[in-house]
């Protein structure tokens, strides 16, 4: 059995459950606490030595650490329906997107979050590695994160999905990031009515959770 080692109020490990929930695949979630710090503590980093969520123990035994690793593996051994595109160059399309929802806009509240919460102070970076906050990091984060959500509204003016026309893991990572804006205090509002009438729409789906 598929087992996903999970955080229900983090924003990683949701693209994996939303990835699984859409291709309808059977598994077992074992959460992680992130709060009290069990990531770090040794038990789990004899699963994952990242420290990281979400962690996916795969049927075969090796563990996938990340959600690009899991994406692929689940798409290519759970076909349908396609996530990742079906032709090269919707592949192509969905691989450009999910590029830049990740680094224009998950990066970014991340990067304010982290280099500006007091629960982060020598938590600047994921992973086994401490790193001090820079609090200009977190500045220029929310700068990028109000242009990242206007570039999103203006590229949906006419579309459904972000990409390739279909529902893809493009979609699936902006969901997770334009709900995550806000806990930096950001939020889709008057100025951004096709991401508004999107983010209503992938609701609809019911995988969202």
């Amino acid at each position: 059995m598929i087992t996903l080692y999970d955080c229900a109020t983090a924003p990683s490990p949701r693209r994996a459950r939303i990835f699984l929930a859409e291709k309808n695949v059977p598994h077992e979630t074992v959460q992680v606490d992130l709060r009290s710090g069990e990531q770090l503590g040794e038990a789990f980093r004899r699963i994952n030595p990242q420290c990281t969520v979400p962690a996916l123990v795969t049927d075969e035994g090796p563990v996938l650490t990340d959600n690009a690793s899991i994406a692929a593996y689940l798409e290519a051994r759970f076909p349908e329906p396609p996530l990742l595109g079906r032709t090269p160059l919707d592949k192509a399309e969905i691989a450009g997107w999910q590029w830049r929802v990740e680094f224009e806009g998950l990066m970014a509240i991340a990067e304010a979050v982290r280099n500006s919460s007091p629960a982060m102070a020598g938590r600047a970076l994921p992973g086994p590695v401490g790193y001090a906050q820079i609090p200009a990091l977190a500045e220029r984060g929310l700068a990028r994160l109000h242009h990242f959500l206007a570039v999103l509204n203006d590229h949906l003016a006419h579309r459904d999905f972000i990409a390739a026309g279909q529902f893809s893991v493009a979609d699936i990572t902006a969901v997770v990031a334009v709900d995550f804006a806000r806990i930096v205090k950001v939020k889709p509002g008057e100025a951004h009515p096709h991401l508004l009438r999107w983010r209503e729409a992938m609701q609809r789906r019911g995988t969202m959770g």
